[in-house]
């Protein structure tokens, strides 16, 4: 809701600066964007009258104006083609400047001296959706004589503060200048001051000339008809087009400016239609058939559904209720009498109309949040009132209003002591009954209760709990003391899942690499470029309805391709090394049928190239599970994935289950990414990882007693694997074998082909006691003894 200040002050006195004021409003509820200043940055612009108009002799499409700016006429040479001799417009002398920053000079243009600039409304920076049609490309016309040469600023409303208030859906009285000026007065303390409306009218009756009837009674409650003959259609006068344009209304005429300034002032929308396109001078509200098309203002013809809410004649429909008149009953130039609409449409009805055409106005959006009936009739006798100060038109006395049931104030009860027990304050009762007037809330007191009557346009206060909130907001938020929470209070944290993802971003991080977030969206394609066309599980991908385009048209099932995109970026932007690594979530389709929820899977990628090898990459991830807490996990040879180097990956396995896979990134898949150095990618299940995180460390003593250190080195077929000779050990080191290290691999002359040698260095210790060497000798020799029944392997001498 853009608000103007000026336009305010004429409801409410306000002694206060604009940034207090946004201040203390933004403090009560009413919360303020931006305070934007129009005007600002114009020096040296005037008002001139065109006085004479003459070709210029040098160019088809420039005219040479002689304007007077009251104590001298200057020649200014122009491209202007709306101007015409007698128009008085602003005019920007030598050395005036404008808010864009331009600086105005004496200048020659085709050879003839231009000693100023007309001045248009963009160039003084009012918005082109606001400026009127027959000026938006070009000069600014003003409305009536000014004196010449007097400030534009002094004449007209240029200098304007307008405040933008954002404002939730609950509150639809505030979407008015008097809304506001109720909710600024509650919040300073100043009085409201209500527009005083009086209507003259002549002798004739709108009665005697329309008729209302209301079928449709659901989608219209209230229904006000008053009709205006003699109307002389004109632009409306600058000051209104000044407020129209700083609350963001672009002026139109004067008829339509009179229907939006009231709406702006009231918050009701207002239509007016051009009676000789009232067919039996009858309006009736009724319901539209299945299929009826309908032309709107904007020239579209709409399919209406079933049961819409539609403003008709004795013969046709002339609008769609509380969203768009028709084309032909538009108020135009040869209009001469016309019927004001003040009326009250059902908001759920508007709400689905609208959605169902895809239109939404400034009416539909004020009417779908619920406006209050009992403001029709006085809106239309504002509007009416403006129409014969503005001389537009001949109001006709009285108004055809269709009531049936009047909506009456609600009263409700509610309970200091709750008051004081929510807020944690010590209001005394009348504290309470002033805040609330100052609402123009009445209250009465009833024993140790307050029963207050709730205004028609206080849709939002329904329970006990909404006056609480009206009085803390107006006491002052910033008023109430801070108070521990009492009672049986549930602490807010992140659960155990999301301290784990932290722990883990902090160990990656701590580790040399960096966090990357890449989008959920991608192209289904992007499986095919890391080769896994043929995984039925990877290509189940969950379908946008509505994807802005292909690349981003599906949920990702897998992180790899986001992080590859990312480090092909870094190196064919020259950065020679990266290290990064994504936690997010994969998505699963379930099937065909949207009715099926995908899965949704956590999964951690880590990726590198540079420096790095797989080694580098197998202690990273080494590193975060160590930090995890998982343990007894192995190392198998992966040569089927299609995404990695054959015989140069492997998958980590825990027991049944494959945690994960890492290796050296395929050479047609770095091709596919235009990445020319060997890239180096691990893929977690993360989701699987959850299950096996063991944070909390238990405390182990210092040895007491001595180890015994034994080393071997055997010689095994090159097709021996590792992993082979370690469960060996593991399995039949018993309680006392403590740790065992590789530490030498090697092949060469003293080694026949086709084998290597292997050398470990065993540890043991017995917790309780000294260890004897024929206890060691006994294991160590068993340990040796399967290892060449079951792998062959002899002593290296």
């Amino acid at each position: 809701m853009l608000v103007p200040v000026k336009w305010l002050k004429e409801y409410v006195d306000i002694d206060i600066s604009t940034k207090e004021l946004s201040d203390r409003m933004t403090m009560s509820g009413s919360n303020v964007e931006v305070v934007e200043k129009i005007g600002e940055g114009i020096e040296g612009v005037v008002v001139g009258k065109i006085e004479k108009i003459e070709p210029h002799p040098n160019a088809d499409k420039l005219v040479i104006v002689a304007v007077n700016v009251g104590e001298k006429t200057l020649q200014i040479v122009t491209g202007a083609t709306n101007i015409k001799e007698e128009d008085y417009v602003p005019v920007a002398l030598e050395g005036a400047k404008l808010p864009n920053g331009l600086k105005i000079k004496k200048g020659k243009l085709r050879g003839e001296v231009s000693e100023g600039m007309l001045v248009s409304q963009d160039e003084i920076n009012i918005p082109k959706a606001v400026i009127p049609e027959d000026m938006k490309d070009g000069i600014w016309i003003l409305d009536k004589p000014y004196p010449l040469g007097k400030n534009i600023l002094e004449v007209i409303e240029l200098e304007e503060e307008v405040i933008e208030f954002e404002l939730t859906s609950n509150r639809p009285d505030c979407l008015s200048m008097i809304g506001m000026a109720r909710e600024v007065a509650a919040t300073i303390g100043s009085q409201l001051k209500y527009p005083k409306v009086e209507v003259k009218g002549i002798e004739e009756r709108s009665n005697e000339y329309a008729k209302v009837l209301i079928e449709d009674v659901e989608g219209c409650v209230r229904y006000v008809a008053r009709v205006i003959k003699d109307v002389h259609i004109a632009p409306s006068p600058q000051w209104m087009q000044r407020r129209l344009a700083n609350a963001g209304i672009r002026p139109i005429n004067n008829i339509v400016d009179i229907t939006n300034y009231v709406m702006l002032e009231y918050g009701q929308p207002l239509h007016a239609f051009d009676m000789d396109y009232v067919e039996g001078n009858t309006v009736i509200v009724k319901k539209s058939e299945e299929g009826e098309s309908f032309k709107t203002l904007d020239g579209i013809e709409r399919k209406l559904k079933k049961d819409t809410t539609m403003i008709c004649d004795t013969n046709k429909a002339l609008a769609i209720a509380g969203i768009m008149g028709g084309e032909e009953s538009e108020v135009t130039s040869k209009t001469k009498t016309i019927l004001l609409e003040s009326a009250y449409f059902n908001p759920e009805k508007i709400r689905l109309t609208s959605k169902s055409l895809a239109l939404r106005t400034e009416a539909s959006s004020r009417f779908e949040k619920g406006m209050d009936p009992n403001v029709a009739r006085l809106a239309a006798d504002r509007a009416c009132q403006l129409i014969e100060e503005l001389a537009v038109g001949k109001v006709l006395e009285g108004a055809v209003d269709v009531y049936p049931v009047k909506k009456e104030m609600d009263k409700k009860t509610i309970r200091p002591n709750r008051i004081n027990s929510l807020l944690g304050t010590n209001l005394t009762n009348q504290q309470m009954i002033e805040i609330l007037n100052k609402l123009e809330i009445a209250v009465t007191v009833q024993d140790d209760l307050l029963v207050v009557e709730v205004p028609t346009y206080r849709i939002d206060l329904e329970q006990e709990v909404d006056f609480v909130e009206e009085i803390a907001r107006i006491y002052g938020y910033d008023r109430i003391d801070a108070t521990m929470a009492r009672g049986n209070i549930v602490a807010g944290g992140k659960t155990n899942g999301q301290i784990i993802e932290d722990i883990t971003k902090e160990a990656l991080n701590a580790m040399g690499l960096n966090e990357i977030l890449t989008y959920s969206f991608v192209s289904p394609r992007s499986i095919e470029k890391i080769k896994l066309e043929k995984n039925i599980i990877k290509k189940n991908f969950v379908k946008l309805l509505n994807p802005l385009g292909d690349e981003t048209s599906a949920m990702r099932t897998s992180l790899i391709p986001n992080l590859l995109e990312v480090m092909a970026r870094n190196s064919n932007r020259k950065v020679e090394e990266f290290r990064g690594f994504e936690l997010g979530r994969i998505f699963i389709s379930k099937g065909d049928t949207s009715e099926k929820l995908p899965q949704e899977l956590l999964n951690l990628v880590i990726g590198m190239y540079g420096e790095e090898d797989f080694y580098t990459l197998k202690g990273v991830v080494e590193g975060l599970l160590t930090r995890l807490g998982v343990e007894d996990y192995e190392y198998e040879v992966e040569n089927h994935h299609p995404t990695f180097h054959p015989g140069r990956c492997g998958n980590i396995v825990y027991g049944d289950h494959t945690l994960g896979t890492l290796g050296e990134l395929h050479p047609e898949v770095m091709d596919n990414y235009g990445i020319s150095q060997k890239c180096y990618v691990a893929e977690l299940d993360f989701e699987l990882l959850l299950q096996l995180i063991r944070l909390d460390n238990m405390y182990t003593p210092l040895p007491k007693y001595p180890a015994i250190t034994r080393d071997f080195a055997v010689i095994v077929k090159e097709n021996v694997l590792v992993k082979e000779i370690e469960k060996i050990i593991k399995n039949h080191g018993g309680s006392i074998l403590e740790s065992y290290k590789l530490f030498d691999v090697y092949k060469g002359n003293q080694i026949q082909e086709g084998y290597k040698s292997i050398a470990y260095a065993l540890t043991y210790r017995h917790k309780e006691r000294t260890l004897q060497d024929k206890e060691v000798n006994k294991v160590h020799e068993k340990i040796l003894d399967v290892m060449k029944q079951e792998l062959g392997a002899t002593l290296r001498d």
